[in-house]
Parts: structure tokens; C-alpha cells; sequence
């Protein structure tokens, strides 16, 4: 057998490189296309890595699953997946034959029923009575309450061809699959429109793991394939540099200054995944109003001198006007005006609740990979054996503090601190906690004060006898690297003024964008940017618009069928994109539309051409 296998892989090298991966990768794409809808979309759970590999002819036992599928994961795309099956190789007949030999220690070349329920219910994987009996009944050849394992064997390994290749014969049927050839994706939606829900904050998984998560910079690793390009349109356009933070004036101080005001801060994360979650407002106006809105990044006074990189993050806010229900939220406009960092809008709102959907495109807010020589120091002991906080430390956690003082009244109240729980923790304090807190911090009116909240992350360091391990997990929640430096979360600050009315804003949620605030950006999109329609493709339509320093397009299917777009940015110059990827490809449900990219300047200081061809596959 050995000898065979020496043969087949020597008579298999012979064959030129690129063939051999072209028939692996047809075969990975083939089983994966049997479980999920494209390449686009990613493995969301254990059980469905399970069935993808079990459709690729691998038959991986639950100490396999949880090799590639930890308490860090959240999604295995289709790179992903290819590299799974190059490790995890399917078992030979031999392989089988001598797993089932040690059970069969009398050589007789079966099994008794009765042991083998007795094995796999009790040990390894256990399987239930069930499973077991669907086993018996399929390979019991011949009635006789005994397993003729080399039988079993050889339809197992039969029933296993038979699967992969009812996988080929599918992709062969459809020759749009056949022809996806999709780069690393970190933010699609097969289902057009709709994006991810919200999920719970990383540290709780990181709660029960001491693995620090690293960040993961995957390249594709497939071959290129030629594209059947059937219909496509281009667009350009050039940038001026002093145009990338245009110097439209929207706010106006002499005419605004009897107005009356109300502010937010705020922040995006991001997630291990990518995604990125920031806090959504409910925006209350007692009366019709003229107002201003306006969002821009929080230059937070403790971190000047430091190397700011979340003040060069785009941010966008979406004013949505509630009707009867929350599900049916109106988009109302957007602050689409630009003074250098800071964004607004401004025009007149009618009374009653409207919700603020915070944005940012991912361009600049995303996982870089990064060296840092050494991990910061967050606590030490004085001469008398005492714990302390380290000055950096300190300088960080006042930072914090001054981002999840989301009112700016220099007090932490019971809503605010919640916040900064749920994304840490994925818990929240009660009242009785909160008095808890109350007796051994210092508060005032209720309100946890910058020194209680320094004594309160020491007293954690304290419980933990110096190990700075849950003051870690906190600080990698809130976006910081071992180096103390803010590089995965932007603050922001958002002012409303209002001309005749007292306005309110509330933080209500933490959580990702959701199907909201994906309508209302491409809505936004489709009703102020240039519509082209694909040549050929009447039912194809891309809008590409640009808003102070980014440009953002958005294909619409009006067709009945879903169809893939392939994109290519390579004449664009100076330009950084939220995929990452020069050339990629997307999938668009039938009668749909979806965000295509976001992109700005790479060099805001110089100018830059976005051009861009998109092509129907």
C-alpha cells in the first residue's frame, strides 16, 4: 500500500505544478459550494466546517474540528478552508483496515455488534444508539449481527467518491461557479443588503482562554484564473490633493451661537473578524428645528504627543427618522459636508425621534499587522510589596476613561460604565453591584470618578495577585496593542445644535451596523451618486459617489438571478480601499444592491485617481 502511494505522488509530480493546484482547488471549491451558496461566504460554526470537510472526504473527529476552530474564531473563509485540506489528508483503506485491526484482535476479520456500540458510544467522539445503528444497518452485508469491517471499508471509501464527485459533477453543471475566483473577503453579504447582526464582545471567549488573540493577515493562496468578462463599465475619478479634506464651511459661529447644543462621544471597535461596532443614538427633538449635525474623531488631551492614528479615520453619521416601529426606519440624510476631519450636515428636522447610525469605511480602521518589540508593563510594587500602576498604564486607562465618558461630564454614570462592561466583559452591573462599587470607590453623585476607576482596574490587577492578564484582555477589547497604543478603535465625539429646541441625544446600543445602516448607506449612494449601467446588462446598474474624502460604489441586481461582479482597481493611483484587494470579485443576490468599496486617498496630502472596472462574470 505504501509502495503504491510512493508511486501515485512520484507519477503525480511529474504533472506541471499549476494543474495539480487547479484540480485541488476545483475540488475544494466543489465541496464547498455543496454547503454554502459561494466562495464569498464563510464558515460561521463548528458544525458547518464539519459538513464542508465531510462533503471534501474527510471524515474529521471533534479534536480535529477544535484544532482549526478555537475560542478565537468567528468565521473560516475559503482560503481558509483549502489550507485545512492540505494539512488534513483523506484516510487510505489501510489506514481504516488497521484502525478497525485493534479492535478485532482476533483477526477475524468482523465485529461484533454488540462492542462496537459498546466503543463508539463510550469512547473518542461518542456517537449516540442511533448513529451507531444507521451504521450497522447500512454495513451489516450479512444479517448476522456482525461488521465485515472490510466491506464497511470499502463502501465507506466508495460512498466518499461518490460524494466528492456528485460535488465536481454540480460545478460542471453551472458555469458561473465554476468560474468564481474570489480573493480573501472580510465584510460580504451573499444576501445583498443584509449584514452581519451583533455579537458578543471578544473577551468573553478571551475570559476562558489565556491565548492572546494575534492579528491575521491572510493572502489569497488560490491560482488566478482568466475571467469570461460578458459585460462591464468604468469610472474615474481624479482627486485634487487639497481636495481630499475640502474646506466647506458648516459651522457658522455668529449665527449659531444662541443655538442650543447637545453632544455624544462614542467609538468603533474592531472586531477579530474585521467587523467594526460602534455605539448607535436615539436623537429626540421636541419641535421642528433648523440643526447641525456634526461627527468627528476625539483628539483625547491625555494622548497628545502620541502617535494619534484614529484621527485620520473617515466617519460618517446617518440621521434615520423613526416611524411606527424601529424595523422601519426612514433615511433622512447623512453629514456628507467636510471641514477637514470633522463631517456635518445641516437643513431642517420636524419633532419627534430620530436614530444616528455612526460609520466608518474600514479603509484605515483595520487589522495591521505590526512588530512590537516588547509587551508594555502595566503594574509594579513599591518598596513596601505594594501594587501600582505603571505611569503608561495610568495615561492609558485615563483615555479610556475619557472615551467611555460618553457626556463629558468627567463622571462615570451607571450607563456609561455598562458599556464599557458589555465590550470588556460581555456582562453588565447591576444596581446592587453598582452600590458595591459605591462603597469602595470613590464616586460623586453616583457617578464613578477617574480616581475610582483607576482603583477599581488596580483592584482587578490586586485580585489577580500582580498577573496583569484581565487588564490585558481589557485593553485588547477596547482596541490597544501590547505597546499601550490605540490601533483597532476610533474615538468620536457627535454635537447636535438646534435652533429653536433643547436636542437630546442617548447612547442606546454597542453593536455592529446591521441591516439599517447598510440600506441607508446604499440609499445614500443610489440617490446622490452618477448611476452607469453595466454594457450589455441593462439590469446591472453601479452608482458611484463621492462624499468629502471617500468614494463609494454600490451595484444594484434588478435581475431575477444572482450574478458576480469582478472588479479591478489596478489603474487607480494613490488609492486604499476597505477589501485590501486590488482585484476581487463580489456576489450580488437577485433584486439586491450592495456596498461594492469604499475608497480614499493612500497620501491625503497628494492627489489620487480612483478608477475602477467592473465586469459581470
Amino acid at each position: 500500500g505504501n509502495q503504491k502511494a510512493t508511486h501515485l505522488e512520484n507519477s503525480q509530480g511529474k504533472k506541471s505544478q499549476h494543474a495539480e493546484e487547479a484540480i485541488f482547488y476545483m475540488n475544494c471549491r466543489a465541496a464547498y459550494l455543496t454547503v454554502l451558496k459561494s466562495s464569498l461566504e464563510n464558515i460561521k460554526s463548528k458544525e458547518q466546517l464539519s459538513l464542508v470537510l465531510q462533503q471534501a472526504g474527510r471524515n474529521p473527529s471533534q479534536k480535529t474540528i477544535n484544532k482549526y476552530w478555537t475560542s478565537q474564531t468567528t468565521s473560516l473563509n475559503f482560503d481558509d478552508f483549502c489550507a485545512i485540506l492540505k494539512k488534513e489528508k483523506p484516510a487510505t483503506k489501510n489506514e481504516l483496515l488497521e484502525a478497525f485491526g485493534k479492535i478485532d484482535t482476533d483477526k477475524a476479520g468482523y465485529i461484533l455488534h454488540d462492542e462496537l456500540y459498546k466503543i463508539l458510544t463510550t469512547r473518542g467522539d461518542k456517537m449516540t444508539w442511533e448513529e451507531v445503528t444507521s451504521i450497522t444497518k447500512q454495513a451489516d452485508f450479512n444479517c448476522s449481527g456482525k461488521l465485515d469491517y472490510n466491506k464497511f471499508c470499502e463502501l465507506y471509501l466508495t460512498t466518499r467518491e461518490q460524494c466528492c464527485k456528485a460535488a465536481r459533477d454540480r460545478l460542471e453543471i453551472d458555469p458561473r461557479l465554476r468560474q468564481q475566483n474570489f480573493g480573501n473577503q472580510t465584510e460580504i453579504s451573499s444576501g445583498g443588503i443584509t449584514l452581519p447582526v451583533a455579537k458578543p464582545s471578544p473577551r468573553i471567549s478571551r475570559k476562558n482562554d489565556h491565548k492572546l488573540a494575534k492579528g491575521d493577515s491572510r493572502a489569497p493562496s488560490r491560482p488566478s484564473s482568466a475571467q469570461s468578462n460578458k459585460a462591464s463599465t468604468s469610472t474615474s475619478v481624479t482627486v485634487g490633493a487639497s481636495s481630499s479634506r475640502s474646506t466647506k464651511l458648516i459651522i457658522e459661529p455668529d449665527t449659531m451661537k444662541e443655538w442650543q447644543s447637545a453632544q455624544s462621544k462614542g467609538c468603533f471597535y474592531l472586531e477579530e473578524d474585521g467587523e467594526i461596532i460602534s455605539h448607535k443614538y436615539r436623537l429626540h427633538l421636541p419641535q421642528r428645528s433648523a440643526v447641525c449635525v456634526t461627527i468627528k474623531p476625539l483628539n483625547i488631551p491625555q494622548a497628545e504627543g502620541k502617535s494619534c492614528r484614529w484621527l485620520s479615520v473617515d466617519t460618517t453619521l446617518f440621521i434615520l427618522k423613526e416611524n411606527e416601529t424601529q424595523e422601519n426606519l426612514q433615511l433622512v440624510s447623512f453629514t456628507e459636508l467636510q471641514n477637514k476631519e470633522m463631517f456635518g450636515w445641516r437643513g431642517e428636522l420636524g419633532s419627534g425621534v430620530y436614530w444616528l447610525l455612526p460609520f466608518t469605511t474600514g479603509c484605515r480602521l483595520r487589522k495591521v499587522k505590526t512588530q512590537i518589540t516588547g509587551e508594555a508593563k502595566l503594574v509594579w510594587r513599591d518598596e513596601d510589596g505594594e501594587l501600582a500602576l505603571t505611569k503608561e498604564f495610568r495615561a492609558a486607562l485615563l483615555d479610556i476613561f475619557e472615551t467611555i465618558d460618553l457626556d463629558g461630564n468627567g463622571l462615570l454614570s451607571l450607563e456609561e460604565y455598562n458599556f464599557f462592561e458589555l465590550r470588556t466583559s460581555g456582562e453588565k452591573c447591576d444596581q446592587e453591584a453598582w452600590a458595591v462599587c459605591k462603597e469602595n470607590f470613590e464616586m460623586k453623585k453616583n457617578e464613578l470618578t477617574r480616581q475610582g476607576f483607576l482603583d477599581l482596574n488596580l483592584m482587578e490587577a490586586n485580585d489577580r495577585d500582580g498577573d496583569p492578564w484581565d487588564l490585558w484582555v481589557t485593553l485588547l477589547s477596547l482596541g490597544y496593542n501590547k505597546a499601550l497604543e490605540m490601533t483597532e478603535a476610533c474615538p468620536f465625539v457627535i454635537d447636535i445644535c438646534a435652533e429653536r429646541c433643547k436636542p437630546r441625544i442617548k447612547a442606546i446600543s454597542l453593536e455592529a451596523g446591521g441591516s439599517q445602516l447598510s440600506r441607508a448607506l446604499c440609499s445614500s449612494v443610489v440617490n446622490k451618486g452618477e448611476a452607469k449601467v453595466l454594457d450589455g446588462s441593462e439590469n446591472i446598474i453601479i452608482y458611484t459617489y463621492r462624499s468629502g474624502s471617500r468614494i463609494t460604489s454600490v451595484i444594484e441586481n434588478k435581475s431575477e438571478n444572482k450574478v458576480i461582479i469582478h472588479v479591478n482597481n489596478e489603474q487607480s493611483k494613490n488609492c486604499l480601499n476597505n477589501r485590501g484587494l486590488t482585484v476581487f470579485a463580489v456576489e450580488v443576490a437577485p433584486k439586491s444592491m450592495m456596498v461594492s468599496q469604499h475608497v480614499v486617498a493612500l497620501k491625503e496630502q497628494e492627489e489620487w485617481i480612483y478608477s475602477c472596472v467592473h465586469s459581470l462574470v
